[in-house]
């Protein structure tokens, strides 16, 4: 079935009617050579063994075979999780080690994920856009190309409440670090977000903004391009 993934009520009904899952790893310490693993995915030999599948598969199959496993340890990081991370091996672009990136999300050529970024459903990355370290964007969030989202800035979903109205960042625009902004606002091309701005309404192209809420200082000027230009090599 196809969702419209710019719809905050087709996002709903898309998770609604995901089949929820709760996958574990296990590590096991037993002679599991001769079981009977339909459900499971075990991986292993000589009294040491690796299991994938489902909680309530692999609950069972350690119950079945406790008799022949002397010890186990298991490894969950979800539970009943309705969104699968992104196939990062379709994608031409850099993604570090850490980044969280839920299915459903569009990434461009040459853009950069750094590390401990969080991008969220139905979101939008232009070509050779960055997502700096622990910035997050919320669901339908759309950035745009050449655009820097900064360290630990925060781009607003529009999912609850719904809204039919997704933030929508420009073309290299550069968001300045522990900036957030606010759910709906329109941000145009070329603007500067300063640090720890607070944006609550629509920014138009070619203009500085900073404070909380933040207003606008001036224009892009050449010594503002000067301090806010991106550098290419890290987006090869």
């Amino acid at each position: 079935m196809n969702y419209d993934l710019t719809n905050p009520y087709e996002i709903a009904k898309y998770i609604k009617d995901a089949k929820k899952t709760t996958p574990l790893k296990v590590y096991v310490n037993g002679n599991l050579d001769d079981c009977e693993a339909n459900n499971v995915d075990c991986f292993g030999t000589n009294n040491f063994y690796v299991i994938f599948g489902e909680s309530e598969n692999v609950t069972n199959f350690l119950q079945n075979n406790k008799n022949k496993i002397k010890k186990f340890r298991v490894e969950q990081d979800r539970r009943n999780s309705a969104i699968p991370l992104i196939d990062l091996t379709k994608i031409d672009a850099r993604i570090e080690p850490g980044a969280i990136i839920r299915d459903k999300v569009s990434i461009g050529k040459n853009a950069v994920i750094m590390m401990g970024a969080v991008i969220n459903i139905g979101a939008e990355i232009g070509d050779g856009a960055m997502v700096d370290m622990n910035a997050v964007i919320g669901a339908r969030g759309k950035i745009g190309k050449r655009t820097h989202v900064g360290a630990g800035a925060v781009v607003a979903g529009v999912l609850e409440p719904p809204s039919k109205s997704p933030c929508e960042i420009g073309d290299d625009v550069l968001i300045g670090a522990n900036s957030v902004i606010l759910e709906g606002v329109k941000i145009g091309d070329k603007s500067v977000i300063a640090a720890g701005s607070v944006v609550v309404e629509d920014v138009p192209a070619g203009v500085v903004v900073a404070g909380s809420p933040a207003k606008i200082i001036k224009t892009v000027d050449d010594k503002t391009k000067d301090k806010t230009k991106i550098m290419d090599d890290l987006r090869k």
